[in-house]
């Protein structure tokens, strides 16, 4: 049984349906990602009382001059020349409250929390610390664009710190 060119041509539109929508769907997903303006963090703390610990903000590395930390309520920009220490660590738990509220197989999982600290020299000489956690998704790129900004290698804590980071 041969099929006429009609039902051939409404197959292939009904395919091409189906990529058009998939398509459709996956855009979204791409254009979150690409409209993201830098490494999503938490400042956690450190030596500058002009934030506020337990912020949520932005760390960008693509300003050719300075490191920029950018929240709803404040903006810091720290000069990469300035910056003269980088360090990246771990924090590993198991996922305990998990396995006794939801399932024991939780048991067997880890939650993995990162961190960097960005060490820098004021203009007289105090040194200052921030501390950032670090999305998981973003860490990799943000230790990069630092050491490549900065010319400062990234001091690991630990190896598993060393797998995660690379």
């Amino acid at each position: 049984m041969t099929r006429s060119p009609l039902t051939r041509l409404e197959n292939q539109c009904g395919s091409m349906r189906v990529v058009i929508l998939i398509l459709a769907l996956m855009l979204p997903l791409g254009l979150s990602q690409a409209a993201r303006p830098g490494s999503a963090v938490e400042y956690l703390g450190g030596t500058l009382v002009s934030l506020s610990p337990r912020t949520m903000g932005w760390l960008i590395t693509t300003d050719p001059d300075s490191l920029v930390f950018n929240s709803r309520k404040s903006m810091l920009r720290v000069p990469y020349e300035r910056i003269n220490q980088l360090e990246y660590g771990q924090k590993v738990d198991r996922r305990l409250w998990e396995a006794v509220l939801l399932s024991p197989l939780f048991v067997l999982s880890k939650k993995r929390d990162h961190y960097v600290t960005v060490g820098f020299e004021l203009e007289d000489g105090q040194q200052q610390a921030l501390l950032f956690r670090v999305e998981k998704d973003d860490v990799r790129g943000l230790l990069v664009s630092l050491e490549a900004r900065t010319g400062r290698k990234v001091t690991y804590q630990d190896d598993e710190a060393r797998k995660a980071g690379k």
